[in-house]
């Protein structure tokens, strides 16, 4: 989303240019490919052509994911040279601009829950006084958007592009569950959820970023999950996002969302967060309690690698939106049990995850070259497979 939206505007500003040269850094560059990012910048500075350099080898100081534009007139002259980043959930970062925009007055979770306490204020109220009303027309463009991938993603089948050989599996979950007259709730209607708005992100349909692409099911499954098992309106789901939101902004801004900055942790774990908080609101939880289940969501995702599978968001992208959605109602479940009282707070959870993120080895963030990545890569020598002594190997 980032590498299109700054090509768009790279192209915008120089409308006289012949062509343009793009070049790619560090896990941009790794997983461009399986992202469909060079795509994505080809279709925005259509019809000029286009030449994209991969330099994966080489990380831009701010961040791992680094683009540098240049426009060329008829000649091959440069015109124009923009450095830019993807910091993660399609926004854009530039030499001397702040990481991260502030979105409230307010920068930690703790101060938000003392500020809400002192006040009677839910996280929804908190964030209608600083946003305005105008937020529930963007949040019900966002609740429209997710439920549509929802149901695009139930309805498709077949092979997913890329060559991973992966099928569909959305259509196949929602189907047996329906046949099981309605018996397997949780255990179908959630995953097929987080499977079918993951599978859409994969063939690059329209989804919402919550807080990534690649974590895009999760939220959406955990709203579709409650919407089938409480009854709950359009009102309370709208709220709902906007807590799940304020979560988001808080991780963005105090930790990382970017798989190629800290790993999956910041991506799959602050999805969790997100939905978990979400859905302790949606069911009656309290502020605390809310705040409990962000904390959960995060906290049990801490050290999770970006490793994917030739740079695709398939495997083992896919199948981890199912789980964080699993785990988000775990979460929720949990928090509004208790009295929402616990020792470790969200706001130094962030803070870990974080740190463990710059501890991780750069093989581990979102750059294709450990893990998974290695270990299964597709496609595979068919002299592989043969028999050991512990069996195919």
């Amino acid at each position: 989303m980032a590498p299109r939206r700054a090509a768009e505007l790279f192209g915008q500003k120089h409308s006289q240019a012949s062509s343009f040269r793009v070049t790619l850094f560090g896990s941009l560059a790794a997983t461009g490919r399986g992202h469909f990012t060079d795509r994505a910048i080809i279709a925005a500075l259509d019809p000029r052509p286009v030449e994209i350099v991969w330099k994966p080898e080489i990380t831009l100081p701010l961040h791992p994911n680094g683009m540098e534009f240049v426009a060329l007139n008829e000649t091959g002259q440069s015109l124009d040279t923009w450095q830019v980043y993807s910091p993660g959930g399609g926004a854009l970062l530039e030499e001397g601009q702040e990481k991260v925009p502030r979105f409230y007055p307010h920068s930690t979770m703790s101060d938000i829950l003392k500020f809400c306490t002192s006040n009677g204020l839910t996280y929804w109220e908190y964030v209608e006084s600083i946003e305005g009303i105008g937020i529930w027309d963007y949040l019900k463009e966002v609740n429209r958007v997710m439920h549509e991938s929802v149901q695009r993603g139930i309805q498709a089948e077949g092979v997913l592009p890329g060559g991973l050989g992966v099928s569909r599996r959305a259509w196949t979950f929602h189907r047996k569950s329906v046949l099981n007259n309605n018996n397997l709730v949780r255990d179908g209607y959630l995953p097929s959820y987080a499977l079918a708005v993951a599978e859409e992100n994969a063939i690059g349909g329209l989804i919402v970023t919550a807080p990534t692409c690649g974590s895009s099911g999760v939220l959406p499954a955990v709203i579709c999950h409650i919407e089938d098992t409480i009854q709950t309106s359009e009102v309370h789901i709208l709220r709902a996002l906007a807590t799940a939101g304020m979560i988001g902004n808080l991780i963005k801004h105090n930790g990382s969302i970017s798989g190629a900055e800290v790993g999956c942790q910041g991506e799959i774990g602050s999805a969790c967060a997100m939905a978990a908080g979400a859905a302790a609101q949606l069911m009656g939880g309290t502020i605390r309690q809310i705040e409990y289940a962000a904390e959960m969501g995060l906290e049990h995702h801490l050290g999770l690698t970006c490793d994917p599978v030739n740079g695709f968001v398939q495997i083992p992208c896919i199948e981890r939106n199912v789980f964080a959605a699993t785990r988000a109602m775990d979460c929720a479940t949990f928090s509004t049990y208790s009295d929402g009282a616990h020792r470790v707070s969200f706001d130094e959870v962030v803070s870990v995850m974080k740190q463990t993120g710059r501890d991780l080895p750069r093989v581990y963030r979102e750059t294709a070259e450990g893990g998974l990545a290695i270990t299964y890569r597709f496609p595979r020598d068919p002299d592989s497979y043969k028999e050991g002594e512990h069996g195919i190997l």
